[in-house]
């Protein structure tokens, strides 16, 4: 496998989980917070959501074949998700992209899920170790750039907040939104290809 191929990889995952786009939900969910208590909480979600894709990426192909489901519909699936959560990025829904949330501080949800690990997340990652198992290294390499840049992003809210202002971070999240669009559609039509060639 190509550096370059691993590179795409980290930045399809990057774009799934859209950490500009989390920001605000970050803001929202812990108001009021000291700037210590807010890193401490964050590092804690993104640890634990890394834990939850970490353990979908490698155990989800077992999990696929117990659940007799082929490649051609986690990826028709997969690409339907991350479609749908693309539209609420680039059309932007008054309660975000995964809805309310509660007033105390957050433990796993929403932050860790489905925030960073959601649906979108976890089927792009299964889908990445069932099409080439062989490589689930550089996988998790590719996993692990993806969180250490989102726990970045999310520990500088604030400050990338004070000064993107909300029109820049509308603007990062759209523009995330709208790549994330073209390889939901990708997704979509390899699925769909693949699963045309076994008919024939």
């Amino acid at each position: 496998m190509s550096a370059a191929e691993v590179f795409s990889a980290g930045v399809l995952l990057l774009l799934v989980i859209d950490p500009f786009g989390n920001v605000p939900l970050v803001m929202a969910a812990l108001p009021g917070r000291e700037p210590r208590a807010r890193r401490r909480i964050i590092l804690r979600e993104c640890v634990i959501a890394y834990a939850i894709l970490l353990a979908f990426m490698l155990g989800g192909r077992p999990f696929l074949q117990w659940l007799q489901l082929s490649e051609e519909s986690l990826a028709i699936a997969g690409g339907t998700i991350l479609f749908l959560i693309a539209l609420r990025m680039v059309f932007r829904h008054p309660e975000g992209l995964f809805g309310e949330t509660p007033d105390d501080e957050p433990f796993i949800f929403p932050l860790a899920v489905p925030a960073i690990a959601g649906p979108s997340a976890l089927a792009t990652v299964m889908l990445m170790v069932s099409r080439d198992p062989s490589h689930v290294a550089e996988w998790v390499a590719a996993l692990t750039a993806a969180m250490v840049v989102t726990a970045l992003v999310l520990v500088a809210a604030p400050r990338l907040t004070r000064a993107l202002g909300e029109r820049g971070m509308l603007a990062a999240e759209r523009l995330m939104g709208l790549v994330l669009t073209a390889l939901a559609v990708q997704m979509l039509l390899n699925g769909i290809r693949n699963f045309v060639e076994q008919l024939r």
